[in-house]
């Protein structure tokens, strides 16, 4: 039976259109657009965490705290966006507050009190480990931060890959190092976070420092992120802690670049973490990613 419009939907065929359009899937093209900035001092606040909790729905702002934020047909305008920035205080706003206007973010410096040092006199002495895998393995597997249903690269802001380790001494880290078996980039940036593990899945940041780092040109083998001038000492108490590296920034080295990858292998007795978005679920598989801390351990 062919589709008639009667007279009446002849009069807002348009207004019905997208009506029924965003009830289907709340205007799927439909886009977040604003600047984060310092409720202080009004300077920008670069690589801020925007996202929607377990929508798939995640972005980071760029150097200059702008940030485009894109909404599926899983979201409404009900749904929470949520600001996460180390060391201020983290702000919500409805997708409704959101949508219809170009909004400037402000996010107010959270002032933490930082554990206390106790200096002794006490000669300890301090042996080098390393922490997690520090070989390649055979080169056949490999974590690859690009998945199908990316249309580009900007899809990628805010994902995050990485392992759980487990802390038995008291360690002052040195550096993390991974082994990048394809990289298709001019230019990639990503922040350092170690989380706490609760239930299994990272929880809250225990090492709450903006720690953002740079792959130049194309760089593949093994890479060394210095994490000295952060001063991290790992409590034995920790226990598990997860390190990831999280997608912040990128440049492509031509228009047909997207593969990135680090190398990994099977393995029953390791876990690796990663998410798409920044606020969605953490998922976890068995797999040993070619990715390890060096530390001064007692």
């Amino acid at each position: 039976m062919p589709f008639e419009i009667s007279s009446n939907m002849k009069r807002f065929p348009t207004i019905i259109l997208i009506l029924a359009f965003c009830k289907i899937g709340y205007c799927q093209s439909k886009q977040v657009v604003g600047e984060v900035r310092n409720f202080e001092s009004n300077e920008p606040l670069p690589y801020v965490n925007v996202g929607i909790a377990n929508k798939t729905v995640g972005t980071v702002s760029n150097e200059n705290g702008f940030f485009k934020l894109d909404l599926n047909e899983r979201t409404s305008p009900r749904d929470t966006v949520i600001f996460s920035y180390i060391g201020f205080k983290t702000e919500k706003y409805l997708v409704s507050d959101l949508s219809n206007q170009k909004r400037a973010i402000l996010l107010h410096p959270q002032n933490t009190a930082l554990d206390e040092v106790i200096v002794t006199s006490k000669k300890i002495e301090l042996k080098h480990r390393k922490i997690g895998r520090t070989s390649k393995g055979l080169g056949l597997m490999h974590s690859n931060f690009y998945s199908y249903h990316e249309k580009d690269i900007d899809d990628r802001l805010s994902k995050e890959r990485g392992m759980k380790f487990k802390i038995r001494k008291n360690c002052h880290i040195q550096d993390l190092n991974f082994n990048i078996t394809s990289n298709d980039f001019k230019s990639l940036k990503f922040r350092v976070n170690f989380y706490k593990i609760e239930n299994g899945f990272p929880t809250e940041l225990v090492v709450e420092k903006n720690i953002v780092f740079e792959i130049k040109d194309n760089f593949l083998g093994w890479f060394k992120v210095d994490l000295e001038p952060y001063s991290i000492y790992l409590k034995e108490e920790v226990g598990e802690i997860a390190v990831t590296i999280q997608w912040v920034e990128s440049e492509k080295a031509d228009t047909k670049s997207k593969y990135f990858a680090i190398s990994t292998a099977s393995s029953p007795t390791h876990t690796a973490y990663f998410r798409e978005k920044a606020m969605d679920s953490w998922t976890k598989g068995g797999q040993s990613l070619s990715f390890y801390l060096n530390a001064l351990c007692e």
